[in-house]
């Protein structure tokens, strides 16, 4: 059925309607946003039974809808070409045509009409363009507070808000607007917070009454999101059951590999699947708790056989299709993983997802690490030889920022650019430590204009979505989303500022080389958890850490390896990165943001504009402090090497400015954020009792110990 809306005022120059599929939920949700923007400056709106009769009007075709023999030509002679995602807008005379071959392409395809109107609704500014999704796959990783894989205070505060549909409903819609497509929500063991498994009742905490909320919350959640063209995924670890299961039916909670384990997961599948029809997939893990580790190690063949028996094989039983999405996490031998998806003969590709230099995505863009096995190899035969029925999703993990809104566009097109592979065909963004619900982090103050974190961080997910959606984006085009917010505010100057400001913790990311989640936080300076020499005084990253450390990207020279060849008098590669090299890139790129940031203030400014300001002048002042201390760790490694006194007085001269530098980083967040829980404070094993908050001021004792250390040095 097309329904078409009309569009009237006082004028009738801005008259105007609206012709859409309304039996598509997901059309409906896009015509009904261009409605509501039209409605704001002054329309109103009508429907009407006729279609061609009208001059003035706005018509939005998909492939595969009831259309006359007119429209029908019309849209198949546009789209031919077109990706599913993808859509085309075609201006003839007073008519604007959407097309497109899917109903998610046509709702996008009215969403880009809505930014090309903007808030004044003016017509003169449409174009007509074709856009084409670059991946068909755009997920965002979200981890759920209940039965969490990272339990602990920086967890358990968002249990209410990711309760709450409305927090939902403003996430989704952001999801939308930024064209991601898929929901992957990711906990231990969800099933026993979604079923009444039928052979196992006692393995949900939950009575009948709390299952039946839980139920409505779940139906909720699925059916928002598919109204507007969102997937939405289960991602879980193995081997893992609830503690209720555990103690009703004599089990392990954890790494139990009994049948009794086999068949409780192979029905809970089934039965999840069948009761809930509006999800698309689910997604398995072959960790942490299947014997990756010890003496009890379970081999990749038997890992792999292991969710094949329980997982396959309980997709197999459902009464529906889904998807299905395999980590490559642990998984230590993609041929027994090829066997597994092969055998399982699903109807659409298996999403692979391979976690792009581990836990630290937001560092350089070139592949340097996996987590396919503990030492995380970069193994190959995942996608060599090309698989036909699955494809690489690259999982860009962010554990280095909770705090510090951030936005590089140059970074994510050169990560597109340089990992844009044939097998490859979509990206996950997210992060296991970090949840975008509740903001605690902020105090009460009058920059906080924002409800829930993810909309202070609204930039990371505008960048990453629009950008993995179609790279060849504008940052004119990206800009405006600035000028929507910030009226007065020239948005390409802004973002330039991100952009800047942004590459200090991609600078420091691939000099400074972490793996799992806790083996850097960039923003805090911190590495609580060292994958190389650590002086056990605290999870600051201290000058003797920084010095000793290896580097993630392979250009990057460690500060002892420059030294030691620069003394040996040794030839260093043209294509090497040096530390001296690299503390002048992080300084120019912070004096660079500073003076565009400091043009950018003014007392009309909005106070969440200043608050944005803020947080790069942050980054710019940690950038310099990087800068510094890796100067200092230059001369106080070649002090070590040479003896040479005056080097020594060199590097306290570099750490006296880290000083200043870090007391500015104070001076910029100490009103506006409060001590906030960090995510290891949740580890079962906490290496640092006493950090039970982060904030940076915490951390002024640790910049000033290291004069104390090289003072000491002989």
């Amino acid at each position: 059925m097309i329904i078409i809306v009309i569009l009237a005022s006082c004028s009738e120059s801005k008259r105007t309607h609206i012709c859409y599929n309304s039996a598509s939920s997901v059309i409906s949700y896009g015509a009904n946003r261009l409605s509501s923007l039209l409605e704001s400056t002054g329309y109103t709106v009508e429907t009407c039974q006729d279609n061609h009769n009208i001059a003035n009007r706005i018509v939005i075709l998909t492939v595969g809808e009831d259309l006359d023999e007119l429209d029908q030509k019309l849209v198949l002679s546009n789209v031919s070409g077109i990706k599913p995602d993808g859509f085309k807008i075609v201006i003839e005379g007073q008519i604007i045509y959407v097309l497109a071959k899917t109903e998610r392409g046509g709702m996008y395809g009215i969403m880009d009409l809505v930014e090309q109107l903007g808030p004044s609704c003016d017509f003169s500014k449409i174009e007509g363009r074709q856009i084409d999704p670059t991946f068909s796959f755009r997920a965002i990783k979200f981890n759920l507070p209940w039965s969490p894989y990272r339990p602990g205070p920086a967890t358990e505060v968002h249990m209410e808000t990711c309760r709450d549909l409305k927090f939902w409903e403003s996430f989704l819609d952001m999801m939308v607007e930024n064209r991601f497509n898929a929901l992957s929500l990711w906990n231990t063991h969800p099933f026993s917070y979604m079923i009444r498994a039928t052979n196992y009742p006692k393995a949900t905490p939950l009575n009948d009454q709390e299952l039946n909320e839980w139920r409505t919350f779940w139906q909720a959640l699925f059916k928002m999101a598919k109204d507007r063209g969102i997937e939405t995924y289960l991602v879980n670890w193995n081997i893992v059951v609830s503690p209720e299961f555990a103690n009703a039916y004599g089990a392990k909670e954890y790494d139990d590999r009994s049948e009794l384990v086999r068949t409780y997961t192979r029905e809970s599948v089934t039965q999840l699947i069948n009761e809930y029809e509006d999800l698309t997939g689910l997604g398995v893990t072959l960790a942490d708790w299947k014997g990756n580790w010890g003496h009890d190690k379970m081999t990749p063949i038997a890992r792999e056989n292991w969710i094949e028996d329980t997982f396959v094989e309980g997709i197999k039983n459902a009464g529906r299709k889904i998807k299905f999405i395999h980590r490559a996490v642990l998984a230590g031998d993609p041929k027994e993983m090829r066997r597994v998806i092969d055998n399982a003969d699903l109807p659409d590709k298996t999403i692979v997802e391979v976690k792009f230099n581990w836990s630290h995505g937001h560092s350089t863009p070139n592949l340097s690490l996996t987590h396919s096995n503990n030492e995380g190899t970069i193994m190959k035969d995942f996608w060599d030889p090309k698989p036909e029925n699955y494809f690489i999703a690259w999982m860009i993990r962010n554990e280095d920022f909770f705090v510090l809104r951030w936005g590089d566009p140059e970074f994510i097109r050169d990560h597109i650019q340089a990992n844009n592979l044939e097998y490859v065909d979509g990206y996950f963004v997210g992060s296991e430590g970090y949840i975008p619900a509740k903001d605690y982090s902020h105090n009460n103050h009058p920059h906080k204009t924002w409800e829930y974190a993810f909309e202070k961080q609204w930039l990371f997910y505008h960048l990453w979505g629009r950008l993995t959606y179609y790279p060849e984006e504008t940052d004119a085009t990206l800009a405006k989303a600035f000028e929507k917010r910030y009226p007065n505010v020239n948005g390409l100057t802004l973002l330039k500022a991100y952009s800047l400001a942004s590459k200090v913790p991609l600078y420091l990311a691939s000099f400074y080389k972490g793996t799992w989640d806790f083996t850097l936080y960039s923003e805090g300076f911190l590495a609580p958890w060292q994958v190389g020499f650590d002086d056990q005084k605290s999870p600051f990253i201290s000058i003797d850490e920084l010095i000793r450390h290896e580097t993630l990207d392979s250009r990057y020279l460690s500060i002892r390896d420059y030294c030691q060849l620069k003394n040996g008098g040794l030839k260093i590669k043209d294509e090497s990165i040096t530390p001296m090299k690299l503390s002048q890139n992080l300084q120019e790129t912070a004096t660079n943001s500073i003076a565009i940031i400091d043009k950018l203030r003014s007392p009309e400014n909005a106070p969440a504009l200043n608050s944005e300001l803020d947080d790069l002048e942050t980054w710019s002042h940690l950038g310099f402090y990087i800068a510094d201390k890796i100067r200092a760790g230059v001369s106080l490694e070649t002090f070590r090497l040479t003896g040479q006194e005056q080097l020594k007085h060199k590097a306290l001269e570099y750490l006296l400015k880290c000083v200043g530098h870090w007391e500015n980083v104070i001076r910029l967040t100490e009103e506006r954020y409060k001590p906030m829980p960090y995510v290891s404070m949740g580890h079962p094993e906490p290496k640092w009792p006493e950090f039970n908050a982060f904030h940076w001021k915490f951390f002024l004792k640790d910049v000033e110990a290291d004069i104390e250390f090289v003072r000491n040095e002989h």
